[in-house]
């Protein structure tokens, strides 16, 4: 029987019903590999972040203290993981004796080759990673997954007026970027 409750989930789990884990990580899994594929851009680092929260999530699920929604507590771990991907990233390319540009090399064609508007995505894309790490992140949850202020606010821990400059920021350079694309 397949609970939708995640609370009576997360206890089933506690007491050591594994396949309790397995029904959460399968109800999550598309929620937090897309959350990971907008903030980073790139399907290979989006599904090793998806892993890498899966295994945050069974690791520290007993002690989840029911202060907030398992969502925002998933969604807190992966935009945390996403962020220290992208700080990798940069670190990676300064310490890099090569001069090769990782831009070039990695591409959004993989995925996004189904959607019927891939230009624009595409363009919408390249626009986010021109964007600070936090201008994106406040973009990604508030557009593609339609979280309102106060959501992010408890995801982030930052201030709702905080979070509405932020994305302010972020949607006029993305319009700029796509615009001038064009």
């Amino acid at each position: 029987m397949q609970l939708d409750n995640d609370f009576e989930l997360i206890e089933k789990f506690v007491s050591g019903d594994e396949s309790a884990f397995n029904i959460l990580a399968r109800k999550y899994q598309k929620k937090i590999y897309w959350h990971a594929r907008q903030m980073l851009g790139d399907h290979l680092d989006a599904d090793e972040v998806t892993q890498e929260v899966l295994i945050v999530m069974y690791n520290k699920l007993k002690t989840f203290g029911f202060k907030s929604s398992l969502y925002t507590w998933i969604y807190k771990i992966v935009t945390t993981r996403s962020l220290n991907q992208i700080k990798r990233k940069k670190l990676k390319r300064l310490i890099s004796f090569e001069n090769t540009d990782e831009k070039n090399l990695t591409s959004s064609h993989d995925i996004v080759r189904d959607i019927a508007n891939k230009e624009k995505l595409e363009k919408v894309n390249k626009a986010l990673n021109t964007l600070p790490p936090k201008q994106r992140q406040i973009f990604v949850l508030r557009n593609f997954d339609q979280l309102s202020y106060e959501e992010i606010s408890e995801i982030t821990g930052k201030s709702v007026g905080g979070l509405k400059a932020n994305y302010f920021h972020a949607l006029k350079k993305i319009v700029e970027l796509v615009d001038e694309k064009e």
